[in-house]
């Protein structure tokens, strides 16, 4: 019989990568190396060990901006689901920082405005509804001018559609004290058409990526859209996982899809 030799899976090759490059001396490795090691364990949905190396890419290139935006992203991947309140509040805020630095090396690059207003995004959903205005104008700015350097940013589109599903999720009371007393005008401006228009988007941008699923079926939810709700629950559980997190995600929509039978 013909030796054939069977392609590694999609998940073990970033793995046989980063096995490689490891094994180079720690000072022989370059940012370049870091951040493309990075890349591999992420692709291999391992964000806490893609971190180190992002970090490190970072430590040998303080102003690479990719390796800046790679760690913002990946701090709050993993501190999303961490069970440990300072932990998680530890990592969001240096997802807040990394994505900062991003911008000090490029103030108009669409990614790190994006990834800021994600961490800040994160960070807010931790904290009690009036806490959240004073985090929801910087968010809402981030996410609009990263859509300003590129229209159809899938991220930019889902935090735009986030930002006004939180927005409307707050009570009468709570949203009115925000707007006319905490300074936070912007809360104005925020309607579940706009959460569903833009969480669509960024759905028809990337129509593989889970969390896009999760956060428009939440939002059919909440606008009691029962048929669409349950189409999107069905999606993120039908999708393949390629982040992290999705595997968190498939364990809300089976209980969203539960208590709806």
């Amino acid at each position: 019989m013909p030796n054939v030799t069977r392609p590694l899976s999609r998940h073990l090759l970033p793995l046989a990568f980063a096995t490689v490059v490891a094994a180079l001396p720690a000072g022989a490795q370059t940012a370049a190396q870091h951040i493309a090691m990075g890349d591999s364990l992420h692709a291999a949905m391992n964000p806490a060990a893609a971190l180190k190396h992002y970090e490190a890419a970072i430590a040998a290139d303080p102003k690479n901006y990719d390796a800046l935006n790679r760690a913002s992203r990946d701090a709050v991947d993993v501190g999303e689901f961490e069970g440990n309140k300072d932990t998680r509040e530890a990592l969001f805020a240096k997802g807040e920082q990394y994505a900062r630095r991003a911008l000090e090396v490029d103030a108009q690059g669409a990614e790190g405005h994006f990834q800021l207003a994600r961490a800040l995004g994160r960070r807010a959903l931790t904290l009690g509804p009036r806490d959240r205005v004073k985090y929801a104008t910087e968010v809402r700015q981030h996410a609009l001018d990263a859509l300003k350097a590129d229209p159809k940013h899938p991220g930019a589109l889902h935090v735009m559609g986030m930002w006004n599903a939180e927005v409307m999720r707050l009570n009468g009371p709570t949203r009115w004290i925000a707007k006319n007393i905490l300074g936070g005008q912007v809360f104005g401006s925020a309607s579940w058409g706009n959460a569903v228009k833009y969480m669509e988007q960024a759905v028809a941008v990337e129509p593989a990526r889970i969390s896009h699923h999760i956060d428009l079926a939440e939002i059919y939810r909440d606008t009691d859209d029962k048929a669409r709700a349950r189409e999107e629950f069905q999606k993120v559980l039908s999708l393949p996982a390629t982040d992290y997190n999705d595997r968190f995600y498939k364990e809300r929509a089976a209980k969203d899809m539960n208590k709806g039978e």
